[in-house]
């Protein structure tokens, strides 16, 4: 894992469930009730922890975490299966949440770049953001990290009220460097 910032006392962890899924949960309800960064409608109940952790356990993703010098997580990352097909197992689909009152602070970047290296040392060669077309700021990071726009599918969501664009953006990495079929 990255050691911890001097600067600002951050550290890049890896997330267990008996620790941080209450955290994390909380991070995604607040992103699903106030935001178009999740296309969903109710806040998840906590037992719907266990299963996510579950499949990142069986998919062998990592769930990174940013934490603060007490251990209070800021924001976490982690990626999935993009399709569940076979030849598609170079390429993830990645997420970054960062707590509603700790943007801004350059967590985003960190976690971004962790998952990279992560992804770069798992031999994916493709990851895969969906953001919402009108989130700006996770567009920005993306682009600022090398991500390149993939293509817009247009008015594929609904919440709040008005129709929604899927934006994909891609980094194809240098990784493996010798992909098989099977």
């Amino acid at each position: 894992m990255t050691p911890q910032d001097p600067r600002d006392g951050i550290s890049l962890i890896d997330c267990t469930e008996a620790e941080h899924a209450p955290a994390i949960l909380e991070i995604l309800n607040e992103a699903i009730a106030n935001s178009t960064a999740l296309y969903d409608y109710r806040p998840r109940p906590p037992e719907a922890m266990a299963a996510w952790f579950a499949a990142k356990r069986a998919g062998g993703f990592p769930v990174i975490g940013a934490v603060d010098g007490a251990g209070t997580l800021l924001g976490f990352a982690s990626w999935g299966t993009f399709r569940a097909f076979p030849a598609y197992k170079y390429t993830v689909e990645h997420s970054i949440y960062v707590h509603h009152e700790h943007r801004g602070r350059g967590l985003g970047v960190r976690l971004l770049e962790e998952v990279v290296r992560r992804a770069r040392e798992a031999q994916v060669h493709v990851l895969v953001g969906c953001i919402d077309a009108s989130n700006a700021g996770s567009i920005g990071l993306h682009t600022r990290l090398g991500f390149v726009h993939a293509g817009t599918i247009q008015q594929v969501g609904f919440k709040f009220g008005r129709w929604l664009d899927a934006a994909f953006y891609q980094l194809t990495l240098e990784t493996p460097a010798c992909p098989v079929d099977g």
